[in-house]
């Protein structure tokens, strides 16, 4: 059998989603100054653009899990830090972020714990508080495009997206709420491979 190391691809990866949702965060940012500015045109501009960009990262990220599950898993265990590094693989240090899916059962069980739906800053404060064990280093690192954002709440807000579109979390719930669905309820009981 062919030995190789599916880690680089991985790592490359993950940059890439990373800065794919960087660009995202400045064409939000842009659209969001054009509607304060009144210039709705511009605004609607970024917004089209910004939909675009989201259709391409989740385009990339179904590469990503492909990858992974041609190797069986995706392979970010310790160890694999070590390979990344020595290609020098960019700015995001290779202990590579914590995977999204890793969000999943956590914000689940914080949504279930706080009554099946909650504000976002209630639900991620439980979040984190779950996966203090589990987070690395360069999860507590800010986004470069956000010096405010550690990339582990990035990345638990872009799981929400894929659980929305998985259907484990309701896409109706209202702005800034996040909320379990009838599938979200029947993965923490370990029927959707939880």
């Amino acid at each position: 059998m062919i030995e190789n190391n599916p880690t680089s691809v991985v790592a490359a990866f993950e940059m890439l989603l990373e800065e794919i949702e960087a660009e995202i965060d400045l064409v939000n940012r842009a659209g969001a100054r054009a509607f304060e500015d009144r210039d709705y045109d511009k605004a609607k501009e970024a917004l089209e653009r910004a939909a675009q960009i989201s259709g391409f990262r989740d385009k990339a990220d179904a590469l990503r899990r492909e990858w992974g599950n041609l190797f069986g898993r995706e392979n970010d265990e310790e160890g694999s830090e070590s390979h990344a590094e020595r290609r020098n693989l960019g700015r995001l240090r290779r202990g590579l972020r914590t995977r999204e899916q890793a969000y999943y059962r956590p914000i689940l069980e914080a949504l279930q714990a706080l009554g099946g739906s909650a504000p976002i800053h209630q639900v991620l404060d439980r979040v984190l508080e779950s996966m203090k064990p589990v987070l690395k280093d360069v999860d507590y690192e800010p986004l470069a495009s956000e010096p405010d954002m550690p990339r582990w709440k990035n990345a638990a807000q872009w799981a929400r997206t894929a659980m929305v579109k998985e259907g484990l979390l309701r896409s109706d719930s209202p702005r800034g709420t996040w909320q379990i669905s009838e599938a979200g309820v029947r993965f923490l009981q370990g029927e959707g491979g939880g």
